[in-house]
């Protein structure tokens, strides 16, 4: 029997603006989520990144299973309830509709799902993500599974010699999901000039090319494509297998102390450096700077082990030191620039009618008559 983990994650309500959810809010979730274990659900583990929390379940009833997004939705709405009777700011915030219709898919919180026949010995990665869109995971998955100078293992291990297929998503597509699938190494160029677009190109998942066999999932779902308007960053979950004919867990891992610059800081709407921090660590710097939690299982008969914080080794203090360098670099530049994202992202909030107000004030100079001409 195939197992399913599931990952379904919101930003319903946090204490002093977006910075963490509270005690009393994930207690309340983790209750609510304990109740389904046994019966619907195998396991589970409640976590926050920032404000968002993110709820990973372990079942055998396959992606896309009601009564597992009904049980997380279910929990969310309750949890909002909580956040609501201690003045939270945002409760509620990402759930997007008023009612559960069956998938929580398009009704705000992020969903990731992968089945799979578990391995004797199955390692995964959760990744979790504040302040930032799903395209920042697009740099580490093309270095961890298309780029040997990242990945020894593409050189190394014989399981890993055929590569992997990438399916990218144009999340500008709204009607329906438009995606492609493209292999590496042997369409590796076509990777790159898609990923370099993280605002409209984002990795769904990846795999092994060899067997099919699902490597990584990545939620890609967009809020302003839901709501119509800004209502938060999309704060997007990933998961991801390690070892054996996949990417070594150090191999996934090590792009993340790049500290590239993604969409996401203040108001979604500039560009910062992504940080690597521990498991339910808050947000503050500039609403920022955008932040990637990292949480490594086992799990065996679809029961976890206790997590195992990637990001808490000493190593990682100081590509925090340099990521706080790099923000604070990026904010001396304010709105100017590559400060600030394009216009197309920011489009959905008010500097459009600022605009659009400014646009009907220019006026067209006529040009001056040429001086022979006039002579």
């Amino acid at each position: 029997m195939k197992l399913t983990l599931s990952v379904l994650k919101a930003d319903i309500g946090s204490i002093g603006g977006h910075i963490r959810p509270s005690r009393k809010l994930v207690k309340a979730i983790r209750k609510h989520v304990k109740k389904s274990e046994g019966d619907l659900v195998l396991d589970s583990f409640i976590s926050f990144t920032g404000d968002d929390i993110a709820i990973l379940l372990t079942h055998f009833n396959g992606i896309n299973c009601q009564a597992i997004h009904e049980l997380a939705w279910e929990s969310f709405k309750l949890g909002t309830e909580v956040a609501k009777s201690q003045g939270l700011y945002g409760a509620g915030q990402d759930l997007l509709k008023d009612a559960f219709s069956g998938n929580v898919r398009g009704m705000g919180p992020a969903v990731v799902e992968m089945e799979f026949e578990e391995r004797p010995s199955e390692p995964f990665l959760l990744f979790a993500a504040d302040k930032t869109d799903p395209g920042a995971y697009n740099l580490p998955l093309y270095l961890a599974f298309a780029d040997p100078m990242n990945t020894p293992g593409l050189l190394l291990a014989p399981s890993m010699k055929q590569g992997f297929t990438f399916t990218i998503m144009d999340v500008n597509e709204t009607e329906a999901d438009r995606v492609i699938e493209l292999r590496a190494p042997q369409q590796l160029y076509d990777i790159a000039v898609l990923l370099r677009d993280p605002e409209r190109y984002v990795v769904e998942s990846v795999r092994a090319t060899a067997s099919g066999d699902i490597a990584a999932v990545v939620s890609t779902s967009r809020l302003h494509n839901i709501a119509g308007k800004y209502t938060g960053k999309d704060d997007p979950v990933m998961l991801v297998r390690v070892q054996q004919e996949f990417p070594a867990t150090g191999e996934i891992l090590t792009p993340f102390a790049t500290g590239h610059f993604v969409a996401g800081g203040m108001r979604g709407s500039h560009n910062m450096p992504l940080m690597p921090v521990h498991q339910n660590s808050a947000i503050s710097y500039f609403d920022g700077p955008p932040s990637v939690s990292c949480a490594a299982f086992s799990v065996h008969g679809g029961l976890l082990t206790e997590p195992a914080d990637c990001f808490a080794s000493p190593f990682w203090k100081t590509v925090r030191n340099t990521v706080s360098l790099k923000a604070m670099e990026m904010r001396k530049q304010g709105f100017f620039g590559a400060a600030m994202l394009g216009m197309n992202e920011l489009e959905y909030t008010g500097i459009v009618e600022r605009l659009s107000e400014l646009d009907s004030q220019f006026e067209v100079r006529e040009k001056p008559k040429d001086t022979a001409e006039a002579a």
